[in-house]
């Protein structure tokens, strides 16, 4: 439980070691249920696209979700695959929403064991898909 008093739903777990294990689920996208006491699986996909994903992420509200980030490096060696947690807040959220997401971060992240990278966003140009290449690929 998080410090603000939400519970993560177990299916939140079991969804996240679907995506880690079976490679199937592309991303996984975590919402408040409707009394925001629960921390619960909004949507999962198996589609590979990034833009896909944005979609998902609503321009009023907030979001957690986990996306399996595949790029390919820059030398030439290939591809490579790292999980990526976002926590999204975008600006015109309500404050309240902010509050709890905020407060509520640490349970979820906590939870999800395997995490390679964190990344906040609060406008669609810090989870472009350039700047979460830039971010993984250090």
């Amino acid at each position: 439980m998080s410090r603000s008093g939400v519970a993560l739903n177990n299916e939140c777990q079991s969804a996240f070691q679907e995506l880690k294990l079976g490679k199937v689920t592309k991303f996984i996208i975590f919402a408040l249920n409707d009394k925001k006491t629960e921390i619960i699986v909004a949507k999962k996909s198996a589609d590979p696209s990034y833009e896909e994903f944005l979609a998902e992420l609503p321009e009023n509200d907030c979001r957690y979700a986990v996306y399996d980030f595949e790029y390919e490096l820059p030398n030439g060696e290939g591809k490579r695959s790292k999980i990526c947690f976002f926590i999204w807040t975008p600006d015109t959220a309500p404050v309240r929403s902010k509050m709890v997401y905020a407060s509520s971060k640490d349970a979820i992240r906590r939870a999800l064991n395997g995490i390679a990278a964190e990344v906040q966003g609060t406008d669609f140009s810090e989870v472009a898909y350039e700047s979460v290449l830039e971010r993984v690929a250090r």
